[in-house]
């Protein structure tokens, strides 16, 4: 069958040698080792946030940058923003004009790996993207919500981890979609404001039932400058308190250019950063005590609607 072409042939994977610039460390190790183990199941990780232009698509090609590094097996970022512009499109080189209007296209057959790899560009890292539809014609424009979800529900039967550039959290589908990711991602800037308005989402989600995702969700804070003002670090102290999770970015020039990403060309306090996110991301999701484990991929590992892992 065609996905013994991929990680469903798990006796066969071992971790990965770590990159020099990611040096060693017990986290960078551990992150690898887990990589390397993680389960069949495709574990969404859906990177949201109260506001818009906090840099998802930034950090959605980052990490997942990191992850591919640190898998054996393939890891996809799909553009789930509904957008015609920005977005993913600007963080990978484009080797075919493919978008997610083709995978929507592609229906079912979007399991076949050798499909679904047709649609894909590829970031330095191996990091497969799928990139959002910049057209708005009569033939070709993003993809709708129901569209977008069953494209994920194919990509889930393929590919070791899936990572969802999703829109602001401030409508339904969104919310949806962090309710049903294994590990949900809020991104925010390093402002008084957007850490305000971070954590007033994180309280409507409580308030709203989905204390799961409030309570799992990782905040990254992307910050924009060298310094920061000593206003924007108390809002930061009670962010802390606020979420289980919550990880400071440091200014990085090479973050703020819209050109490929490659996270081995950022600083080292910038990998650290990212690499604590990831190993945030992977301790989250399913793995084998050991870096291989028997058995293939079931038909309900392409089944988006099933909820968490």
């Amino acid at each position: 069958m065609e996905s013994d072409l991929w990680w469903a042939r798990a006796a066969e994977r071992a971790p990965r040698e770590i990159p020099r610039e990611f040096g060693g460390g017990s986290q960078v190790e551990s992150l690898w080792l887990r990589a390397a183990s993680l389960r069949a199941g495709c574990p969404l990780v859906a990177l949201s946030s109260a506001d818009g232009g906090v840099g998802r698509s930034t950090l959605t090609a980052a990490l997942g940058g990191v992850l591919a590094l640190a898998s054996p097996a393939p890891i996809v970022a799909m553009d789930a923003t509904g957008r015609a512009w920005g977005g993913l499109g600007h963080r990978v080189a484009r080797g075919n004009s493919a978008s997610t209007w083709d995978a929507a296209a592609a229906e079912e057959r979007l399991a076949d790996p050798l499909v679904a790899e047709g649609l894909m560009q590829q970031g330095p890292t191996g990091l497969r993207v799928l990139v959002g539809e910049s057209k708005m014609t009569a033939q070709r424009r993003p993809t709708t919500w129901p569209e977008t979800f069953g494209v994920i529900g194919h990509l889930r039967s393929v590919y070791a981890m899936a990572l969802l550039d999703l829109p602001a959290a401030d409508n339904t589908p969104t919310w949806r979609a962090l309710g049903w990711s294994t590990v949900p991602v809020l991104v925010t800037r390093a402002t008084v404001d957007a850490l305000q308005h971070t954590m007033r989402l994180l309280a409507h989600l409580r308030a709203a039932g989905l204390d799961q995702v409030a309570e799992s969700a990782v905040v990254v804070v992307m910050t924009t400058t060298h310094s920061t003002a000593r206003e924007v670090r108390a809002v930061e102290h009670l962010a802390r308190k606020a979420a289980t999770h919550l990880v400071r970015v440091p200014f990085d020039p090479v973050l703020a250019r819209p050109d490929p990403l490659d996270p081995r060309s950022l600083s080292k306090a910038t990998r650290t950063a990212l690499t604590e996110v990831a190993s945030i991301v992977v301790e989250h999701c399913p793995a084998d005590p050991g870096p291989s484990r028997e058995g293939g991929l079931s038909p309900e590992d392409g089944d988006f609607t099933r909820g968490r892992n």
